[in-house]
């Protein structure tokens, strides 16, 4: 259990976010304590995604804040501390990078832009190819691996810089099982180190044991916030799905 005056790893208040003129969000407060693995919840178009991009400030606020460790997110420079995977995309994003690259660019707020990569950078980047299970990969073109594979490496990337929060909108949507598994059981080591987890998903699978707490969004609003209840997630969620958006795949 996490305690309740632990400190605030997310602080969202009164939030509204518009997209081309249609209030997408309204009115959102949600705060999630450092340590909580969070699983956000609901139908397609319920405004998921839109929350968590808004979370880390790929998109505005109309009204109201976002705070990420106490500090408003327009204000926000660790961006090393948290970890972004996006919905299923292709992690190349057209260009010819390798998986080595990609996973490399996740440590790109820690140093330099031109600055060679350090001992512990390149050690750092062998681990989370090693916890993903693509280490034997890292020489390969990300466009040629399968839809699976990509997630793996945008996965890796988003766990390289050691996050203490990591956001993932449906990270294992259309991905096959063994990866599912692959990735629960890289969130498990990340979780047990006290990392904060924040998860849109329509199908929990192998996360299903780490959740704390779920929160369920109907019509741009929260409808539910509390344990984890099969009866409450599942008279909100149903089981088909389609992108809500089509995210950058690349962290603020």
């Amino acid at each position: 259990m996490i305690a309740e005056d632990s400190p605030r790893a997310v602080q969202v208040a009164d939030l509204s976010v518009d997209l081309g003129g249609r209030l997408v969000l309204r009115g959102i407060d949600l705060r999630i304590r450092q340590g909580e693995v969070v699983a956000v919840l609901g139908t397609n178009g319920s405004g998921k995604s839109t929350l968590i991009k808004t979370v880390v400030g790929l998109l505005p606020a109309a009204r109201g804040e976002v705070r990420l460790f106490g500090t408003p997110v327009p204000r926000f420079r660790e961006w090393r501390r948290v970890g972004y995977v996006p919905q299923r995309i292709t992690a190349a994003g057209g260009v010819p990078a390798t998986v080595y690259e990609v996973v490399s660019s996740g440590l790109l707020s820690k140093r330099r832009m031109f600055r060679p990569l350090g001992a512990a950078g390149k050690q750092s980047i062998e681990e989370a190819l090693e916890v993903v299970d693509m280490a034997d990969r890292r020489k390969d073109a990300v466009a040629e691996l399968s839809g699976g594979q990509q997630q793996r490496v945008l996965i890796a990337r988003a766990l390289v810089s050691d996050p203490d929060l990591l956001v993932l909108d449906e990270p294992t949507a259309g991905v096959d099982l063994a990866s599912q598994q692959i990735f629960a059981d890289a969130i498990r080591e990340r979780v047990a180190r006290g990392t904060t987890v924040v998860m849109v998903s329509h199908d929990l699978g192998p996360m299903d044991a780490l959740i704390d707490r779920t929160v369920v969004m109907r019509r741009g609003r929260i409808v539910y916030d509390g344990p984890p209840h099969s009866s409450q997630t599942h008279a909100h969620v149903h089981h088909s799905h389609t992108s809500e958006e089509d995210p950058g795949w690349m962290t603020p």
